[in-house]
């Protein structure tokens, strides 16, 4: 595996995959607003509530509806091809167990040893 992620040529693809990722993050929040939102909506008492509650449902379960639509178009969602579904999820945990065993970090963490001068230097040592 390579251990430059620095370099810009090892950066390939990868904002193909953040927007993979971040479609799929926003419509499992879609889904999630579309129960929550039934869920008030069974529990309001006055009907003032539960028409804004209706009203709040309807915006979600269209919202849900528009990022299915794309990531269908887009290929990065198959709701109807399990198969092909399961390919795109095996590829997302590969992709993030690579991601997870790379090493993005020093070891050593402290600050020494990283700056060319002392902060302090040119202020005079009192005024830092």
């Amino acid at each position: 595996m390579n251990q430059d992620y620095l370099d810009p040529i090892n950066a390939l693809n990868v904002p193909e995959l953040a927007d993979v990722t971040f479609a799929m993050d926003f419509l499992v929040r879609a889904k999630e607003a579309v129960r929550n939102a039934a869920i008030a909506f069974t529990e309001a008492a006055s009907p003032e509530a539960r028409g804004l509650l209706r009203n709040q449902l309807r915006e979600a379960l269209a919202m849900h509806q528009e990022i299915t639509e794309l990531m269908v178009r887009k290929k990065w969602f198959h709701p109807h091809e399990l198969h092909e579904q399961y390919k795109l999820d095996m590829l997302s945990a590969n992709n993030t167990a690579m991601i997870a065993g790379m090493e993005l970090f020093r070891e050593d963490t402290s600050r020494r040893g990283m700056f060319e001068r002392k902060p302090d230097v040119g202020l005079g040592g009192h005024e830092a």
